[in-house]
């Protein structure tokens, strides 16, 4: 294969992003690099309009129609509100309320399982849901955290191509983990994780790269930890043991590139997030 030569200050510049961020090779630290451009051009050309950024998210934006995650509640049917636990399935508290809706921080416990929950969390079902239907299908809990989780995907997408304005994206994504694990939920191997488990093996999408979390070598309160992992480069089956913090984890988790790695496609064993 040919080669291409790139002066000294570049291939400084490469090695540096490459120990900076735990690549495993220069060819990956490009292809991050061409990933991160494609996120600028595409905030570049799609950006909020002040008006757009007030309204509701589109309904084929969301998966669910009367389904929504607090935080991104505007406007609710008849100013009728149901709010439930995405973790136990259950109603919280029924609202009338009035348009729009403009409650940017919502926090409440939940009294069956005790769970506190914030707008983050908190499910919003308006009237034209059929509550009763899922219920007696046994699809509600299902269509509850079907709800949360792809709110978690769309939001750290957009908070990577937005900007944070004010908004802790350490601690955004560190609380989105704690919910899964306090809610034992299983990560659906299509959607990007949006933290790592020990004992579970992760593909890194556009590098090809796959990433074996071995142990947790920090308990940090309020932020990622580090964690020792084990990664397959793409082109190779010889693997790398090295150390990840949130300096190297969390590019990985706003590009939305990590993925739960099934088992039986690569003989490294994982555990489901």
């Amino acid at each position: 294969m040919a080669t291409i030569r790139i002066r000294d200050w570049t291939k400084e510049q490469l090695e540096e992003i490459q120990e900076t961020e735990s690549h495993s090779s220069h060819d990956s630290v490009i292809k991050s690099l061409l990933k991160d451009h494609e996120l600028a051009q595409f905030a570049h050309t799609a950006a909020p309009t002040e008006e757009s950024t007030e309204s509701e998210p589109a309904a084929d934006e969301k998966a669910f129609d009367d389904l929504t995650v607090f935080d991104e509640l505007t406007t609710v049917d008849n100013e009728v509100l149901f709010l439930w636990c995405p973790n136990c399935g259950k109603e919280m508290a029924h609202l009338s309320v009035e348009n729009p809706i403009n409650i940017p921080v919502y926090e409440m416990e939940c009294q069956r399982c005790l769970t506190h929950l914030d707008h983050h969390a908190i499910v919003g079902i308006e009237i034209g849901y059929p509550i009763e239907k899922r219920l007696v299908e046994n699809t509600l809990q299902d269509d509850l955290k079907a709800c949360v989780i792809d709110y978690w995907d769309r939001k750290l997408e957009r908070l990577a191509i937005e900007g944070p304005e004010d908004t802790d994206l350490d601690h955004h994504v560190w609380q989105f983990g704690q919910y899964v694990r306090d809610f034992n939920w299983d990560w659906p191997s299509e959607v990007p994780v949006i933290g790592v488990e020990i004992g579970t093996t992760y593909r890194d999408e556009i590098t090809g790269d796959v990433l074996e979390v071995l142990e947790c070598v920090t308990e940090n309160r309020n932020e990622l930890d580090t964690y020792r992992i084990k990664r397959y480069g793409s082109d190779t089956e010889e693997s790398e043991t090295e150390i990840m913090g949130k300096e190297s984890l969390m590019p990985l988790l706003l590009r939305r590139s990590l993925f739960v790695e099934e088992n039986e496609e690569t003989g490294h064993s994982g555990d489901s997030a």
